[in-house]
């Protein structure tokens, strides 16, 4: 699949619920991933304009490209490089993480 219309943005997930979520790839506030220690989430879309419900976030950093994210979430904020010692941790295995950018 190909990402080079795709765009991601993070932002504090404390604004998360001023998504509209017609306008982004998610369905919902419950299907954003949040870093490891809960105050960060991402949205994606796609095209070069962001979405006026993004644009108007006072916390998002980006835009971001595919390549871009993916190494931000391979970083310690994001995925918890010893799961099994914090078993509430969103930990996504690293061969896992482009299939959830997909979604």
């Amino acid at each position: 699949m190909s990402f080079e219309n795709r765009k991601w943005v993070i932002f504090n997930y404390s604004e998360a619920s001023k998504i509209d979520f017609s306008q982004v790839c998610e369905y919902s506030i419950n299907t954003v991933r949040k870093s490891i220690d809960g105050t960060q989430t991402f949205i994606k879309w796609d095209g070069d304009t962001i979405p006026s419900s993004v644009s108007g976030l006072g916390t998002y950093l980006g835009p971001y490209n595919h390549s871009e994210i993916l190494e931000i979430l391979a970083t310690s904020e994001w995925t918890d490089e010893d799961p099994a010692s914090n078993p509430d941790s969103p930990h996504i295995p690293d061969d896992e993480i482009e299939w959830f950018l997909i979604e």
